[in-house]
């Protein structure tokens, strides 16, 4: 059965094993786990039920995740995007007046709309039409993101108004629980630990909570929440209708956009930093974005917003997940994560930002793949790559880089060497930022 198991997931031909890919689907489970406690409190704000959104969340992660490593073999996570969840509350429900009900149909039809360009193959073929240097770009430009993030959430980041950003309060003791973590997973990482991020994040809690700076659980069992309040709510008819609104449209648009290119970064950063890539195709990609929109699709039917493949997936990659195993595995805790609510909630950001900074630095090297010599390469390239950060989007790093790429290489007579997909890209990304709400 074991041998089995491993034939099926490539074990060999990856170069991994059962005790590798384990510690892997656990590394990622618990840099994801914060998504569980995160995805009820932003979209509770917008009115929906928080115990219905922990259930769907839940069940969205394990169904999307579990499809992506059975059908794709990609060892990624699939839950509500942390990015998206914000979008739908603060910028369709708060700010536009958009119904939680209608603005879940919106959500509902984008994943539908996502689900017939993966069959199509169309999202296939246009992330394998993208330029090697811009790959390398998008994989580069997520590792300063996802560490920018890792940052902010450790404290060391935070914001100002005179300089944007500065650095935390070094003193405050999450903040010191998260130098900890980092300095002691740097050091287990150094000396050849495979799974030193998640040995790291078990260290720093246990410490956590012997210091009295982790609250211990009140209980270890909890009940799972009713799926009642959002259950089937964006088949509504009247929802529906209003989603078609003048008013909805621009939002399904954006729902669909910022997942399509969010995922498509995100799938050519994993499979690069995982060395899975060959001659510039990233391999099962189709059916790695049908498992993704599916996710979509089922989430917005149980009760949460646009799903994407997370980038804290690269957490486990870090831990030397090489194949679907290890997305098996990280469903197996999100569903065991139903039932044990109360201890799941004692992991703080603080414990796995290190992770996210550590796998962020791994990441960044794939910069110098990059024909940094070139210009009309160069410039596109840097621009992918900074503004992830600095706009706390991988889409809009992406759309920028993609906008700036047939620029410079129709300024310099390079037009031949552009695949006509990157045309299409950059109207399409001029149509977004013009409309995007």
């Amino acid at each position: 059965m074991l041998k089995q198991v491993a034939r099926y997931f490539q074990f060999n031909e990856r170069q991994t094993n059962f005790r590798q890919e384990t510690i892997a689907g656990m590394t990622t489970f618990l840099a994801l786990a914060y998504i569980l406690v995160v995805n009820p409190a932003v979209l509770g704000e917008a009115g929906m039920d928080k115990g219905a959104v922990f259930t769907a969340t839940a069940l969205t992660i394990l169904f999307g995740t579990l499809m992506i490593g059975l059908f794709a073999n990609y060892p990624i996570g699939i839950a509500p995007s942390m990015g998206l969840n914000a979008f739908f509350t603060y910028g369709v429900v708060q700010s536009l007046g958009v119904e939680w009900q209608v603005a879940l149909t919106g959500v509902f039809i984008a994943a539908i709309l996502f689900m017939i360009l993966s069959l199509l193959k169309i999202r296939e073929k246009i992330i394998n039409a993208i330029p090697q240097d811009l790959k390398h770009a998008v994989a580069g430009g997520i590792g300063f993101f996802i560490a920018f993030i890792g940052l902010k959430n450790a404290g060391l980041v935070t914001s100002s108004q005179s300089t944007f950003v500065q650095l935390g309060d070094l003193t405050t003791p999450t903040t010191l629980l998260a130098i900890f973590a980092f300095i002691i997973t740097i050091i287990m990482l150094v000396m050849g630990w495979r799974g030193a991020i998640f040995y790291g994040i078990i260290l720093a809690t246990i410490s956590g909570v012997l210091l009295g700076v982790i609250d211990k659980p009140n209980q270890i069992i909890g009940k799972v929440p009713s799926l009642e309040p959002t259950f089937l709510v964006a088949l509504q008819p009247e929802n529906l209708t209003q989603a078609l609104s003048p008013q909805v449209l621009p939002v399904i648009f954006t729902f669909l956009f910022v997942a399509f290119f969010d995922t498509a970064g995100t799938l050519i950063a994993i499979a690069s930093q995982a060395g899975l890539i060959r001659n510039n195709e990233v391999p099962n990609a189709g059916r790695a974005l049908l498992s993704d929109s599916t996710a979509s699709t089922v989430g917005a039917l149980l009760g949460t917003s646009t799903t994407a493949s997370m980038i804290e997936s690269s957490a486990g990659i870090g831990a030397g997940g090489r194949t679907g195993f290890t997305s098996v595995v990280m469903s197996a805790f999100f569903a065991a994560a139903l039932f044990f609510e109360p201890i799941l909630s004692i992991v703080p950001t603080s414990v796995t930002a290190p992770a996210l900074i550590i796998v962020g630095a791994m990441m960044a090297t794939e910069v110098k793949q990059i024909n940094w010599d070139s210009l009309d390469v160069a410039i596109p390239a840097f621009i992918t790559i900074i503004m992830m950060p600095l706009t706390f989007s991988v889409a809009t790093g992406i759309a920028l880089g993609f906008i700036l790429y047939p620029i410079t290489f129709l300024s310099a007579k390079r037009g031949k060497d552009i695949h006509p997909m990157m045309y299409v890209l950059f109207v399409l990304f001029i149509i977004y930022f013009w409309i995007s709400p």
